[in-house]
């Protein structure tokens, strides 16, 4: 049997595909070595990927794991490895980047540019094997251009600056229940304000027909086109994970023919990416 991790730092998406072609698929809390260490997470899997698993190990033992992950650097993977091996004891483990996950999800093994858009944003040029090129993210302070962090941060400014309708700026402090106060206490003074200005990105797809989301929203990948994307070679196509790029996707489009980029594949999720990269 095979099983597939697209790890997160708040879920994990596992896939376990058996001989005969099943496909099981289970959520599990998130898995990220900079968060964990590795008895984090091997009790992580143990207490909750396991048991949802047991009644599928008559089938087999689980003999190759591909685990994609947020914080899988080359210093950080071998604690997920080592977790992993811990766990299947019979498994060849093997264990690479979120971006790899996206780039083989996306564009197989053909070259091209990925894109994850979700809390975060991060791409990278894919030659169809490896990484020849990554414009660095920097966070959603210096960078993170076309991420739900960023969106939400211009749209929490513009709304209190007077730069929206009274009509949008009440609706959207009566949604949410929250203060001019209160929202600044969250960004400034809790932690994981990137997070907690991600979950804004939801207003303004609930509200994209309004012309100033609309704009906004178009602005904000405007951005990610001119200053990221456009520093890959112009012939390769532009491929996106994540739920930015998923729920936006109708706007994305629009700006990226715009910047005369080329449009690849959009998916929420890497998933069924992956699974047709390992050919299952």
């Amino acid at each position: 049997m095979i099983l597939i991790a697209d790890g997160g730092s708040t879920k994990t998406h596992w896939c376990l595909v058996t001989k005969s072609g099943q496909t099981e698929e289970f959520v599990t809390d998130g898995i990220n070595p900079f968060l964990q260490t590795s008895d984090g997470i091997k009790n992580s899997i143990s207490n909750q990927l396991l048991p949802q698993m047991s009644y599928l190990m008559w089938v087999g033992p689980v003999e190759h794991v591909y685990f994609y992950g947020a914080g899988c650097t080359p210093e950080k993977s071998p604690y997920v490895a080592q977790a992993l091996t811990a766990c299947f004891k019979k498994a060849t483990v093997e264990v690479f980047s979120d971006m790899i996950g996206a780039a083989r999800a996306l564009l197989g093994t053909n070259p091209g540019v990925a894109c994850i858009l979700g809390t975060g944003s991060n791409s990278c040029q894919y030659d169809g094997e490896k990484f020849v090129k990554n414009v660095a993210a920097l966070g959603f302070i210096l960078g993170d251009e076309g991420s739900g962090a960023v969106l939400g941060k211009r749209l929490v400014s513009d709304l209190l600056k007077d730069q929206m309708s009274d009509e949008l700026k009440e609706k959207f402090l009566a949604q949410y229940n929250t203060t001019q106060a209160e929202i600044i206490d969250n960004v400034y003074r809790k932690p994981f304000p990137n997070r907690y200005l991600a979950k804004f990105a939801k207003f303004c797809a609930e509200n994209i027909d309004n012309k100033l989301i609309y704009d906004l929203v178009y602005d904000h990948f405007d951005l990610l086109a001119k200053r990221i994307l456009k520093q890959y070679p112009p012939e390769l196509p532009v491929g996106f994970i994540g739920s930015i790029a998923y729920y936006f996707q109708d706007v994305l489009r629009k700006v990226l023919k715009d910047n005369g980029i080329k449009v690849g594949q959009i998916f929420a999720d890497p998933m069924e990416g992956l699974k047709v990269y390992h050919k299952i």
